[in-house]
Protein backbone atom coordinates (compact mmCIF):
# COMPACT_ATOMS: atom_id res chain seq x y z
CA UNK A 1 0.00 0.00 0.00
CA UNK A 2 2.69 2.37 0.73
CA UNK A 3 4.54 2.13 -2.66
CA UNK A 4 1.46 1.81 -4.42
CA UNK A 5 -0.54 5.22 -2.84
CA UNK A 6 3.30 7.15 -2.63
CA UNK A 7 3.31 6.87 -6.50
CA UNK A 8 -0.39 8.13 -6.85
CA UNK A 9 0.38 11.56 -5.87
CA UNK A 10 2.61 11.60 -9.12
CA UNK A 11 0.36 10.28 -11.00
CA UNK A 12 -2.93 12.64 -9.80
CA UNK A 13 -0.48 15.56 -10.60
CA UNK A 14 0.45 14.02 -14.12
CA UNK A 15 -3.41 13.90 -14.74
CA UNK A 16 -4.45 17.09 -13.64
CA UNK A 17 -2.71 18.70 -16.17
CA UNK A 18 -4.65 17.26 -18.84
CA UNK A 19 -8.18 16.91 -16.94
CA UNK A 20 -10.00 18.77 -14.71
CA UNK A 21 -9.93 17.55 -10.66
CA UNK A 22 -13.88 16.76 -11.08
CA UNK A 23 -13.36 14.81 -14.57
CA UNK A 24 -10.69 13.28 -13.11
CA UNK A 25 -11.73 11.97 -9.95
CA UNK A 26 -15.03 10.96 -11.88
CA UNK A 27 -13.46 9.32 -14.07
CA UNK A 28 -11.01 7.31 -11.46
CA UNK A 29 -14.17 5.58 -10.02
CA UNK A 30 -16.07 4.91 -12.94
CA UNK A 31 -12.66 3.38 -14.88
CA UNK A 32 -11.68 1.22 -11.12
CA UNK A 33 -15.46 -0.07 -11.00
CA UNK A 34 -15.02 -1.67 -14.57
CA UNK A 35 -11.47 -2.80 -13.49
CA UNK A 36 -12.63 -4.48 -10.48
CA UNK A 37 -16.07 -6.11 -11.92
CA UNK A 38 -14.68 -9.00 -13.55
CA UNK A 39 -12.30 -10.14 -11.09
CA UNK A 40 -15.43 -9.76 -8.98
CA UNK A 41 -17.78 -11.79 -11.10
CA UNK A 42 -15.38 -14.51 -12.47
CA UNK A 43 -14.60 -15.83 -8.99
CA UNK A 44 -15.71 -19.58 -8.09
CA UNK A 45 -15.49 -18.60 -4.47
CA UNK A 46 -17.60 -15.45 -4.89
CA UNK A 47 -19.51 -14.67 -1.49
CA UNK A 48 -23.10 -14.14 -1.33
CA UNK A 49 -24.13 -10.90 0.17
CA UNK A 50 -26.26 -10.75 2.94
CA UNK A 51 -29.64 -8.43 1.93
CA UNK A 52 -29.21 -6.89 5.33
CA UNK A 53 -25.87 -5.66 4.57
CA UNK A 54 -26.52 -4.73 0.99
CA UNK A 55 -27.11 -1.26 1.69
CA UNK A 56 -24.51 -0.64 4.44
CA UNK A 57 -21.75 -1.80 2.03
CA UNK A 58 -23.39 0.59 -0.55
CA UNK A 59 -23.50 3.94 1.31
CA UNK A 60 -20.11 3.40 2.69
CA UNK A 61 -19.56 4.05 -1.39
CA UNK A 62 -20.21 7.76 0.00
CA UNK A 63 -17.13 8.00 1.82
CA UNK A 64 -15.30 6.77 -0.65
CA UNK A 65 -16.50 8.97 -3.22
CA UNK A 66 -15.47 11.78 -0.48
CA UNK A 67 -11.87 10.61 0.27
CA UNK A 68 -11.26 10.13 -3.94
CA UNK A 69 -12.91 12.73 -5.15
CA UNK A 70 -11.87 15.52 -2.22
CA UNK A 71 -8.39 13.88 -2.62
CA UNK A 72 -8.02 14.78 -6.16
CA UNK A 73 -9.69 18.16 -5.85
CA UNK A 74 -7.32 19.05 -3.09
CA UNK A 75 -4.29 17.91 -5.07
CA UNK A 76 -5.07 20.47 -7.97
CA UNK A 77 -4.82 23.28 -5.20
CA UNK A 78 -1.79 22.24 -2.84
CA UNK A 79 1.52 19.95 -3.33
CA UNK A 80 2.00 16.28 -3.25
CA UNK A 81 4.06 16.82 0.03
CA UNK A 82 1.49 18.95 1.53
CA UNK A 83 -1.44 16.57 0.69
CA UNK A 84 0.72 13.58 2.03
CA UNK A 85 0.96 14.64 5.36
CA UNK A 86 -2.50 16.10 6.03
CA UNK A 87 -3.51 12.21 4.62
CA UNK A 88 -0.79 11.49 7.81
CA UNK A 89 -2.77 12.38 9.66
CA UNK A 90 -6.10 9.71 9.41
CA UNK A 91 -4.91 7.54 12.63
CA UNK A 92 -5.43 10.80 14.70
CA UNK A 93 -8.83 11.59 12.89
CA UNK A 94 -10.06 7.74 13.34
CA UNK A 95 -9.27 7.78 16.96
CA UNK A 96 -11.17 11.06 17.38
CA UNK A 97 -14.51 8.86 15.44
CA UNK A 98 -13.44 5.73 17.72
CA UNK A 99 -14.03 8.52 20.73
CA UNK A 100 -17.26 10.23 19.57
CA UNK A 101 -18.21 6.66 19.44
CA UNK A 102 -17.12 5.83 22.95
CA UNK A 103 -15.56 2.75 21.21
CA UNK A 104 -12.02 4.62 22.86
CA UNK A 105 -11.24 6.78 25.90
CA UNK A 106 -8.59 9.55 25.40
CA UNK A 107 -5.63 8.82 27.71
CA UNK A 108 -2.52 11.85 28.12
CA UNK A 109 -0.43 10.59 25.51
CA UNK A 110 -3.49 10.48 22.89
CA UNK A 111 -4.77 14.29 23.38
CA UNK A 112 -0.70 15.01 23.61
CA UNK A 113 -0.03 13.24 19.96
CA UNK A 114 -3.80 14.72 18.53
CA UNK A 115 -2.24 18.19 19.81
CA UNK A 116 0.94 17.79 18.29
CA UNK A 117 -0.14 16.39 15.10
CA UNK A 118 -2.40 19.14 14.47
CA UNK A 119 -0.29 21.66 15.11
CA UNK A 120 1.79 20.17 12.53
CA UNK A 121 -1.17 20.59 10.09
CA UNK A 122 -1.59 24.39 11.34
CA UNK A 123 1.98 24.79 10.16
CA UNK A 124 1.55 23.22 7.32
CA UNK A 125 -1.81 25.09 6.32
CA UNK A 126 -0.49 28.61 7.18
CA UNK A 127 2.70 28.22 5.43
CA UNK A 128 1.56 30.92 3.18
CA UNK A 129 -0.93 32.72 4.76
CA UNK A 130 -4.62 32.42 5.88
CA UNK A 131 -5.99 33.98 2.69
CA UNK A 132 -7.76 31.37 0.55
CA UNK A 133 -7.04 33.89 -2.35
CA UNK A 134 -3.52 34.32 -2.09
CA UNK A 135 -2.18 31.54 -0.34
CA UNK A 136 -0.82 28.68 -3.20
CA UNK A 137 -1.89 25.62 -0.97
CA UNK A 138 -4.69 26.45 2.13
CA UNK A 139 -7.51 25.76 -0.12
CA UNK A 140 -6.12 22.45 -1.16
CA UNK A 141 -4.91 21.37 2.16
CA UNK A 142 -8.67 22.29 3.34
CA UNK A 143 -10.07 19.92 0.74
CA UNK A 144 -7.42 17.29 1.65
CA UNK A 145 -8.18 17.36 4.92
CA UNK A 146 -12.01 16.84 4.57
CA UNK A 147 -11.02 13.88 2.51
CA UNK A 148 -8.87 12.22 4.95
CA UNK A 149 -11.67 12.62 7.31
CA UNK A 150 -13.89 10.56 5.43
CA UNK A 151 -11.37 7.93 4.60
CA UNK A 152 -11.00 7.89 8.49
CA UNK A 153 -14.42 7.52 9.06
CA UNK A 154 -14.77 5.09 6.35
CA UNK A 155 -11.90 3.19 8.16
CA UNK A 156 -13.67 2.88 11.48
CA UNK A 157 -16.99 1.83 9.74
CA UNK A 158 -15.81 -0.67 7.28
CA UNK A 159 -14.02 -2.64 9.86
CA UNK A 160 -17.14 -4.30 10.86
CA UNK A 161 -17.71 -5.74 7.74
CA UNK A 162 -14.26 -6.78 6.87
CA UNK A 163 -14.52 -9.45 9.31
CA UNK A 164 -17.26 -10.80 7.31
CA UNK A 165 -16.51 -9.80 3.41
CA UNK A 166 -13.59 -10.63 1.45
CA UNK A 167 -11.74 -7.59 0.18
CA UNK A 168 -12.66 -7.97 -3.32
CA UNK A 169 -16.36 -7.96 -2.40
CA UNK A 170 -16.41 -4.94 -0.12
CA UNK A 171 -14.09 -2.44 -2.79
CA UNK A 172 -16.57 -3.77 -5.83
CA UNK A 173 -19.59 -2.66 -4.04
CA UNK A 174 -18.19 0.53 -2.68
CA UNK A 175 -16.95 1.63 -6.15
CA UNK A 176 -20.30 0.52 -7.75
CA UNK A 177 -22.10 2.48 -5.20
CA UNK A 178 -19.37 5.68 -5.81
CA UNK A 179 -20.08 5.22 -9.38
CA UNK A 180 -23.98 5.44 -9.31
CA UNK A 181 -23.48 8.46 -7.33
CA UNK A 182 -20.99 10.33 -9.42
CA UNK A 183 -23.15 9.24 -12.80
CA UNK A 184 -24.59 12.58 -13.26
CA UNK A 185 -20.80 14.37 -13.25
CA UNK A 186 -19.56 11.49 -15.41
CA UNK A 187 -22.55 11.89 -18.17
CA UNK A 188 -22.04 15.77 -18.01
CA UNK A 189 -17.86 16.05 -18.14
CA UNK A 190 -18.52 12.69 -20.79
CA UNK A 191 -20.09 15.27 -23.14
CA UNK A 192 -18.36 18.24 -22.52
CA UNK A 193 -14.94 17.30 -22.21
CA UNK A 194 -12.17 17.72 -25.11
CA UNK A 195 -10.40 14.08 -25.08
CA UNK A 196 -8.45 15.00 -27.64
CA UNK A 197 -6.60 17.27 -25.42
CA UNK A 198 -6.12 14.58 -23.59
CA UNK A 199 -2.10 13.16 -23.65
CA UNK A 200 -0.92 9.84 -23.19
CA UNK A 201 0.33 11.37 -20.05
CA UNK A 202 -2.97 12.13 -18.72
CA UNK A 203 -4.61 8.83 -19.48
CA UNK A 204 -1.92 6.88 -17.89
CA UNK A 205 -2.39 8.84 -14.69
CA UNK A 206 -5.86 8.15 -14.81
CA UNK A 207 -5.53 4.42 -15.42
CA UNK A 208 -3.43 4.38 -12.47
CA UNK A 209 -5.00 6.17 -10.22
CA UNK A 210 -8.19 3.93 -11.08
CA UNK A 211 -6.02 0.28 -11.34
CA UNK A 212 -3.44 0.46 -8.95
CA UNK A 213 -4.71 3.01 -5.94
CA UNK A 214 -8.40 2.42 -6.33
CA UNK A 215 -8.38 -1.40 -7.32
CA UNK A 216 -4.87 -3.00 -6.36
CA UNK A 217 -4.39 -0.92 -3.14
CA UNK A 218 -7.95 -0.08 -1.22
CA UNK A 219 -8.39 -4.13 -1.71
CA UNK A 220 -5.17 -4.50 -0.07
CA UNK A 221 -5.93 -1.52 2.45
CA UNK A 222 -8.95 -4.03 3.24
CA UNK A 223 -7.64 -7.57 3.15
CA UNK A 224 -5.17 -5.87 6.06
CA UNK A 225 -8.53 -4.31 7.65
CA UNK A 226 -9.72 -7.96 8.38
CA UNK A 227 -6.84 -8.55 10.86
CA UNK A 228 -5.79 -5.09 12.34
CA UNK A 229 -7.33 -2.73 14.10
CA UNK A 230 -8.62 0.91 11.93
CA UNK A 231 -5.97 2.95 13.30
CA UNK A 232 -3.02 0.89 13.13
CA UNK A 233 -4.12 -0.34 9.50
CA UNK A 234 -4.02 4.14 8.88
CA UNK A 235 -0.79 4.15 10.42
CA UNK A 236 0.99 3.22 6.88
CA UNK A 237 0.64 6.72 6.64
CA UNK A 238 3.71 7.02 8.34
CA UNK A 239 5.73 5.97 5.53
CA UNK A 240 3.49 7.40 2.68
CA UNK A 241 4.89 11.39 2.94
CA UNK A 242 8.58 10.06 2.61
CA UNK A 243 7.63 8.16 -0.49
CA UNK A 244 5.28 10.86 -1.99
CA UNK A 245 7.91 13.85 -1.33
CA UNK A 246 10.53 11.65 -2.42
CA UNK A 247 8.98 10.92 -5.44
CA UNK A 248 7.32 14.23 -6.12
CA UNK A 249 10.66 15.92 -5.87
CA UNK A 250 12.07 13.16 -8.53
CA UNK A 251 9.93 13.67 -10.83
CA UNK A 252 7.92 16.77 -10.41
CA UNK A 253 10.46 19.59 -9.01
CA UNK A 254 8.60 20.26 -6.04
CA UNK A 255 11.35 21.07 -2.92
CA UNK A 256 10.23 20.50 0.13
CA UNK A 257 9.69 23.63 2.07
CA UNK A 258 11.05 24.07 5.22
CA UNK A 259 7.01 24.55 6.99
CA UNK A 260 6.69 20.97 5.06
CA UNK A 261 9.74 19.19 6.83
CA UNK A 262 8.74 20.68 10.27
CA UNK A 263 4.98 20.43 10.53
CA UNK A 264 5.75 16.89 8.56
CA UNK A 265 7.90 16.01 11.75
CA UNK A 266 5.21 17.49 14.23
CA UNK A 267 2.03 15.60 12.26
CA UNK A 268 4.53 11.98 12.09
CA UNK A 269 5.28 12.55 15.59
CA UNK A 270 1.70 13.24 17.04
CA UNK A 271 0.56 11.10 15.26
CA UNK A 272 3.19 7.81 16.51
CA UNK A 273 2.48 9.57 20.35
CA UNK A 274 -1.17 9.30 20.00
CA UNK A 275 -0.93 5.43 18.55
CA UNK A 276 1.87 4.29 21.11
CA UNK A 277 -1.09 5.83 23.56
CA UNK A 278 -3.33 3.23 22.57
CA UNK A 279 -0.86 0.60 24.25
Amino acid sequence: MFVLWSFNYLAGKVALRHMQPFTLAAFRIDLATLVILPFYFLRKNRMRLQARDLWTLSYLGLFLVINQVFFTVGLAYTTSGHSSMILATGPIIVLLFARALKLEALTTGKILGMAIAFTGVAILATEQGLNLRRSATLAGDLITLIGTTSFSIYAVLGKKFARHYDSITMNTINLIAGALLLLPISIHQAVHVDWSSVGWAGWTGLIYMAAISSVAAYTLFYWVLRYMDASRVAAVNYLQPIGAILVAAAFLGEVPTRNLLFGGALILLGVYLAERGRG
